[in-house]
Protein backbone atom coordinates (compact mmCIF):
# COMPACT_ATOMS: atom_id res chain seq x y z
CA UNK A 1 0.00 0.00 0.00
CA UNK A 2 2.79 2.40 0.96
CA UNK A 3 4.77 1.32 -2.07
CA UNK A 4 1.74 1.96 -4.32
CA UNK A 5 1.22 5.41 -2.81
CA UNK A 6 4.90 6.28 -3.31
CA UNK A 7 4.65 5.13 -6.90
CA UNK A 8 1.59 7.27 -7.56
CA UNK A 9 3.26 10.30 -5.94
CA UNK A 10 6.41 9.80 -8.00
CA UNK A 11 4.35 9.43 -11.14
CA UNK A 12 2.43 12.58 -10.29
CA UNK A 13 5.61 14.57 -9.67
CA UNK A 14 7.07 13.31 -12.96
CA UNK A 15 3.90 14.24 -14.82
CA UNK A 16 3.88 17.69 -13.21
CA UNK A 17 7.54 18.15 -14.08
CA UNK A 18 6.86 17.12 -17.65
CA UNK A 19 3.95 19.53 -17.85
CA UNK A 20 6.08 22.35 -16.47
CA UNK A 21 8.85 21.60 -18.98
CA UNK A 22 6.34 21.49 -21.80
CA UNK A 23 4.88 24.78 -20.62
CA UNK A 24 8.33 26.34 -20.42
CA UNK A 25 9.06 25.06 -23.91
CA UNK A 26 5.86 26.59 -25.22
CA UNK A 27 6.70 29.93 -23.57
CA UNK A 28 10.20 29.84 -25.06
CA UNK A 29 8.71 29.02 -28.44
CA UNK A 30 6.27 31.95 -28.27
CA UNK A 31 8.84 34.31 -26.75
CA UNK A 32 12.28 33.86 -28.29
CA UNK A 33 13.74 36.79 -26.40
CA UNK A 34 13.73 35.69 -22.76
CA UNK A 35 16.10 38.22 -21.23
CA UNK A 36 17.75 38.97 -24.58
CA UNK A 37 17.13 42.21 -26.51
CA UNK A 38 16.02 42.50 -30.11
CA UNK A 39 18.98 43.74 -32.15
CA UNK A 40 18.10 46.35 -34.79
CA UNK A 41 20.92 46.58 -37.35
CA UNK A 42 21.04 49.87 -39.26
CA UNK A 43 22.97 49.67 -42.51
CA UNK A 44 24.27 53.23 -42.37
CA UNK A 45 26.05 55.60 -40.02
CA UNK A 46 24.24 57.91 -37.59
CA UNK A 47 22.31 60.91 -38.78
CA UNK A 48 20.89 59.88 -42.14
CA UNK A 49 17.38 58.92 -43.18
CA UNK A 50 17.87 55.18 -42.66
CA UNK A 51 19.27 55.80 -39.19
CA UNK A 52 16.27 57.99 -38.36
CA UNK A 53 13.76 55.38 -39.52
CA UNK A 54 15.68 52.51 -37.92
CA UNK A 55 15.82 54.15 -34.50
CA UNK A 56 12.23 55.33 -34.74
CA UNK A 57 10.95 51.79 -35.34
CA UNK A 58 13.34 50.46 -32.68
CA UNK A 59 11.83 52.79 -30.06
CA UNK A 60 8.33 51.40 -30.58
CA UNK A 61 8.40 47.84 -31.96
CA UNK A 62 9.45 46.21 -28.67
CA UNK A 63 6.06 46.78 -27.02
CA UNK A 64 4.41 44.82 -29.83
CA UNK A 65 6.67 41.77 -29.41
CA UNK A 66 6.28 38.88 -26.92
CA UNK A 67 7.78 39.82 -23.56
CA UNK A 68 8.26 43.45 -24.67
CA UNK A 69 12.03 43.06 -25.15
CA UNK A 70 14.47 45.93 -25.12
CA UNK A 71 15.55 46.90 -28.62
CA UNK A 72 19.21 47.73 -29.19
CA UNK A 73 20.10 49.72 -32.31
CA UNK A 74 23.44 48.93 -33.93
CA UNK A 75 24.84 50.99 -36.79
CA UNK A 76 26.66 48.83 -39.34
CA UNK A 77 27.65 51.11 -42.22
CA UNK A 78 29.53 49.82 -45.22
CA UNK A 79 29.12 49.41 -48.98
CA UNK A 80 25.73 51.10 -49.16
CA UNK A 81 24.28 48.69 -46.52
CA UNK A 82 25.57 45.55 -48.31
CA UNK A 83 27.62 44.83 -45.18
CA UNK A 84 24.53 44.96 -42.96
CA UNK A 85 22.40 42.93 -45.38
CA UNK A 86 25.13 40.30 -45.72
CA UNK A 87 25.54 40.12 -41.94
CA UNK A 88 21.81 39.68 -41.36
CA UNK A 89 21.63 37.06 -44.12
CA UNK A 90 24.69 34.99 -43.24
CA UNK A 91 25.53 35.51 -39.56
CA UNK A 92 22.48 36.61 -37.56
CA UNK A 93 20.56 33.95 -35.58
CA UNK A 94 17.43 32.70 -37.29
CA UNK A 95 15.20 32.96 -34.22
CA UNK A 96 13.53 36.37 -34.56
CA UNK A 97 15.98 38.21 -32.29
CA UNK A 98 17.68 40.18 -35.09
CA UNK A 99 16.25 42.43 -37.79
CA UNK A 100 17.48 45.51 -39.57
CA UNK A 101 17.01 48.25 -42.14
CA UNK A 102 18.91 48.25 -45.45
CA UNK A 103 19.02 50.51 -48.50
CA UNK A 104 16.02 50.46 -50.78
CA UNK A 105 18.37 49.82 -53.72
CA UNK A 106 20.41 47.12 -51.96
CA UNK A 107 18.22 44.31 -53.40
CA UNK A 108 19.49 45.26 -56.86
CA UNK A 109 23.04 44.43 -55.74
CA UNK A 110 23.02 40.63 -56.05
CA UNK A 111 21.10 40.57 -59.35
CA UNK A 112 23.51 43.07 -60.90
CA UNK A 113 26.62 41.37 -59.54
CA UNK A 114 27.65 44.19 -57.20
CA UNK A 115 30.74 43.49 -55.12
CA UNK A 116 30.00 42.79 -51.46
CA UNK A 117 26.31 41.89 -51.96
CA UNK A 118 26.52 38.47 -50.29
CA UNK A 119 22.81 37.82 -49.78
CA UNK A 120 19.81 36.61 -51.74
CA UNK A 121 16.93 39.14 -51.71
CA UNK A 122 14.46 36.45 -52.79
CA UNK A 123 15.28 34.35 -49.70
CA UNK A 124 15.81 37.06 -47.08
CA UNK A 125 12.82 37.68 -44.79
CA UNK A 126 10.98 40.90 -45.70
CA UNK A 127 9.31 42.50 -42.69
CA UNK A 128 7.89 45.71 -44.17
CA UNK A 129 8.57 49.35 -44.95
CA UNK A 130 7.17 52.35 -43.07
CA UNK A 131 6.98 54.43 -46.23
CA UNK A 132 7.31 54.42 -50.00
CA UNK A 133 9.81 56.76 -51.54
CA UNK A 134 10.39 59.54 -54.02
CA UNK A 135 13.99 60.25 -54.93
CA UNK A 136 14.91 63.81 -55.84
CA UNK A 137 18.08 65.09 -57.43
CA UNK A 138 18.80 68.51 -55.96
CA UNK A 139 21.39 71.22 -56.48
CA UNK A 140 22.52 74.18 -54.41
CA UNK A 141 20.80 77.30 -55.68
CA UNK A 142 24.25 78.77 -56.37
CA UNK A 143 25.23 75.86 -58.64
CA UNK A 144 25.38 76.34 -62.42
CA UNK A 145 22.88 73.53 -62.92
CA UNK A 146 19.33 74.88 -62.53
CA UNK A 147 17.24 72.34 -64.46
CA UNK A 148 17.30 68.72 -65.57
CA UNK A 149 18.06 69.97 -69.10
CA UNK A 150 21.18 71.74 -67.80
CA UNK A 151 22.60 68.34 -66.81
CA UNK A 152 23.09 67.56 -70.50
CA UNK A 153 25.66 70.36 -70.87
CA UNK A 154 26.85 71.27 -67.35
CA UNK A 155 28.53 69.19 -64.64
CA UNK A 156 26.97 68.79 -61.19
CA UNK A 157 29.23 67.54 -58.39
CA UNK A 158 27.18 65.26 -56.10
CA UNK A 159 27.90 63.40 -52.85
CA UNK A 160 27.91 59.59 -52.91
CA UNK A 161 27.24 57.41 -49.82
CA UNK A 162 28.24 54.16 -51.51
CA UNK A 163 27.28 51.48 -54.02
CA UNK A 164 23.82 50.11 -53.37
CA UNK A 165 22.36 53.55 -52.54
CA UNK A 166 20.47 56.01 -54.71
CA UNK A 167 23.14 58.64 -54.10
CA UNK A 168 25.47 56.41 -56.13
CA UNK A 169 23.25 54.37 -58.47
CA UNK A 170 21.00 57.08 -59.89
CA UNK A 171 23.50 59.73 -60.96
CA UNK A 172 26.00 57.13 -62.20
CA UNK A 173 23.42 55.32 -64.35
CA UNK A 174 21.69 58.49 -65.55
CA UNK A 175 24.98 59.69 -66.99
CA UNK A 176 24.86 56.75 -69.39
CA UNK A 177 21.11 56.32 -69.93
CA UNK A 178 20.18 59.98 -70.43
CA UNK A 179 23.54 61.57 -71.14
CA UNK A 180 23.64 63.62 -67.92
CA UNK A 181 26.85 65.03 -66.43
CA UNK A 182 26.92 64.11 -62.75
CA UNK A 183 30.36 63.92 -61.11
CA UNK A 184 30.30 61.67 -58.05
CA UNK A 185 32.39 62.31 -54.93
CA UNK A 186 32.43 59.16 -52.79
CA UNK A 187 33.32 58.41 -49.17
CA UNK A 188 30.37 59.98 -47.32
CA UNK A 189 29.02 57.75 -44.49
CA UNK A 190 25.46 59.13 -44.73
CA UNK A 191 23.34 61.72 -46.51
CA UNK A 192 23.69 64.02 -43.50
CA UNK A 193 27.41 64.24 -44.27
CA UNK A 194 26.61 65.17 -47.86
CA UNK A 195 24.17 67.86 -46.70
CA UNK A 196 26.91 69.31 -44.53
CA UNK A 197 29.32 69.24 -47.47
CA UNK A 198 26.75 71.10 -49.56
CA UNK A 199 26.53 73.80 -46.88
CA UNK A 200 30.31 74.08 -46.99
CA UNK A 201 30.23 74.38 -50.81
CA UNK A 202 32.30 71.18 -51.08
CA UNK A 203 29.73 69.47 -53.32
CA UNK A 204 26.85 70.94 -55.28
CA UNK A 205 24.09 68.37 -54.86
CA UNK A 206 22.78 64.91 -54.11
CA UNK A 207 20.21 62.42 -55.37
CA UNK A 208 18.38 61.43 -52.19
CA UNK A 209 14.92 60.59 -50.86
CA UNK A 210 12.53 63.49 -50.46
CA UNK A 211 11.76 62.61 -46.84
CA UNK A 212 15.47 62.65 -45.97
CA UNK A 213 15.92 66.11 -47.49
CA UNK A 214 12.74 67.45 -45.85
CA UNK A 215 13.48 65.80 -42.51
CA UNK A 216 17.13 66.82 -42.19
CA UNK A 217 16.93 70.22 -43.88
CA UNK A 218 13.26 71.24 -43.58
CA UNK A 219 13.79 74.78 -44.93
CA UNK A 220 15.91 73.95 -47.94
CA UNK A 221 13.11 73.40 -50.45
CA UNK A 222 10.70 76.00 -49.02
CA UNK A 223 13.34 78.74 -48.88
CA UNK A 224 14.85 77.69 -52.24
CA UNK A 225 18.23 76.96 -50.71
CA UNK A 226 18.27 74.08 -53.20
CA UNK A 227 16.71 73.51 -56.60
CA UNK A 228 14.67 70.37 -57.28
CA UNK A 229 15.93 69.19 -60.66
CA UNK A 230 13.72 66.13 -61.13
CA UNK A 231 12.01 63.30 -59.23
CA UNK A 232 12.11 59.53 -59.58
CA UNK A 233 9.70 56.93 -58.19
CA UNK A 234 7.17 54.31 -59.19
CA UNK A 235 4.91 57.24 -60.14
CA UNK A 236 5.07 61.05 -59.81
CA UNK A 237 4.69 62.45 -56.30
CA UNK A 238 1.58 64.68 -56.13
CA UNK A 239 3.41 66.95 -53.68
CA UNK A 240 5.95 67.80 -56.38
CA UNK A 241 3.74 69.33 -59.04
CA UNK A 242 5.76 70.98 -61.77
CA UNK A 243 8.92 68.99 -60.95
CA UNK A 244 9.96 66.82 -63.93
CA UNK A 245 9.44 63.07 -63.54
CA UNK A 246 12.45 61.00 -64.56
CA UNK A 247 10.43 58.70 -66.83
CA UNK A 248 9.31 61.74 -68.81
CA UNK A 249 12.95 62.58 -69.53
CA UNK A 250 13.30 59.34 -71.52
CA UNK A 251 12.95 59.58 -75.29
CA UNK A 252 12.90 55.86 -76.20
CA UNK A 253 11.14 52.74 -74.93
CA UNK A 254 14.53 51.22 -74.15
CA UNK A 255 15.38 54.16 -71.88
CA UNK A 256 12.02 53.82 -70.14
CA UNK A 257 12.58 50.10 -69.49
CA UNK A 258 16.03 50.79 -68.09
CA UNK A 259 14.81 53.63 -65.87
CA UNK A 260 11.94 51.47 -64.60
CA UNK A 261 14.41 48.83 -63.37
CA UNK A 262 16.82 51.45 -62.04
CA UNK A 263 14.14 53.07 -59.88
CA UNK A 264 12.47 49.82 -58.78
CA UNK A 265 13.87 50.35 -55.30
CA UNK A 266 11.65 53.37 -54.71
CA UNK A 267 8.69 51.03 -54.30
CA UNK A 268 10.71 49.18 -51.63
CA UNK A 269 10.91 52.33 -49.51
CA UNK A 270 12.88 51.94 -46.27
CA UNK A 271 12.92 48.15 -46.04
CA UNK A 272 13.21 46.22 -42.78
CA UNK A 273 14.47 42.66 -43.13
CA UNK A 274 15.39 39.62 -41.04
CA UNK A 275 17.48 36.50 -41.71
CA UNK A 276 16.29 33.89 -44.21
CA UNK A 277 14.68 30.60 -43.21
CA UNK A 278 12.96 31.95 -40.10
CA UNK A 279 10.46 29.52 -38.58
CA UNK A 280 7.01 30.61 -39.83
CA UNK A 281 5.87 31.64 -36.34
CA UNK A 282 8.93 33.88 -35.90
CA UNK A 283 8.46 35.55 -39.29
CA UNK A 284 4.80 36.15 -38.48
CA UNK A 285 5.79 37.52 -35.07
CA UNK A 286 8.10 40.14 -36.59
CA UNK A 287 5.70 41.06 -39.39
CA UNK A 288 2.76 41.39 -36.99
CA UNK A 289 4.83 43.53 -34.60
CA UNK A 290 5.96 45.76 -37.47
CA UNK A 291 2.39 46.19 -38.73
CA UNK A 292 1.19 47.00 -35.21
CA UNK A 293 3.96 49.57 -34.86
CA UNK A 294 2.82 51.30 -38.05
CA UNK A 295 -0.58 51.83 -36.39
CA UNK A 296 0.83 52.86 -33.03
CA UNK A 297 -0.28 56.42 -32.21
CA UNK A 298 2.94 57.24 -30.39
CA UNK A 299 5.00 55.98 -33.33
CA UNK A 300 2.94 58.03 -35.81
CA UNK A 301 3.31 61.13 -33.65
CA UNK A 302 7.08 60.66 -33.39
CA UNK A 303 7.26 60.25 -37.17
CA UNK A 304 5.26 63.45 -37.63
CA UNK A 305 7.65 65.33 -35.34
CA UNK A 306 10.56 64.06 -37.44
CA UNK A 307 8.71 65.20 -40.58
CA UNK A 308 8.43 61.64 -41.88
CA UNK A 309 5.43 60.36 -43.80
CA UNK A 310 4.06 57.00 -42.64
CA UNK A 311 2.75 55.17 -45.70
CA UNK A 312 3.60 51.53 -44.89
CA UNK A 313 3.66 48.38 -46.96
CA UNK A 314 3.83 44.93 -45.37
CA UNK A 315 6.37 42.18 -45.81
CA UNK A 316 4.23 40.18 -48.21
CA UNK A 317 4.04 43.20 -50.53
CA UNK A 318 7.81 43.65 -50.51
CA UNK A 319 8.38 39.94 -51.06
CA UNK A 320 6.17 40.01 -54.17
CA UNK A 321 7.88 43.17 -55.46
CA UNK A 322 11.32 41.58 -55.10
CA UNK A 323 10.20 38.54 -57.09
CA UNK A 324 8.93 40.87 -59.83
CA UNK A 325 12.23 42.77 -59.90
CA UNK A 326 14.13 39.50 -60.21
CA UNK A 327 12.01 38.57 -63.24
CA UNK A 328 13.39 41.57 -65.21
CA UNK A 329 14.82 40.59 -68.64
CA UNK A 330 18.50 39.70 -68.38
CA UNK A 331 19.84 42.27 -70.91
CA UNK A 332 18.39 45.17 -68.90
CA UNK A 333 19.68 43.72 -65.63
CA UNK A 334 23.16 43.29 -67.06
CA UNK A 335 23.30 46.82 -68.49
CA UNK A 336 22.08 48.54 -65.31
CA UNK A 337 24.31 46.29 -63.21
CA UNK A 338 27.38 47.50 -65.04
CA UNK A 339 26.28 51.11 -64.81
CA UNK A 340 25.71 51.27 -61.07
CA UNK A 341 28.84 49.45 -59.90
Amino acid sequence: MVHSLKFRLAAGVAALGGALLASAGAIAQSNPFGNKPLTMIIGFGPGGGYDTWGRLVARHIGKHLPGTPNVVSQNMPGAGSFQAASNIYNLAPKDGTVMGIIARDAPLGPITGAEGARFDPVKISWIGTPTTETNVCIARSAADVKTAADLKTKTLIVGDTGAGTGTHSYPKALNEILGMKFKLISGFPSSSDVFLAMERNEVDGICESLDSVSGKRPTWIKDKVVTLLFQGAAEPNPELKGIPFVMDLATTEQQKAELSFLYAGQGIGRPFVAPPDLPPDRLKMLRDAFSATMKDREFIEDARKAKLDVEPEDGEHLEALIKKIYATPKPIVEKIGKLIQ
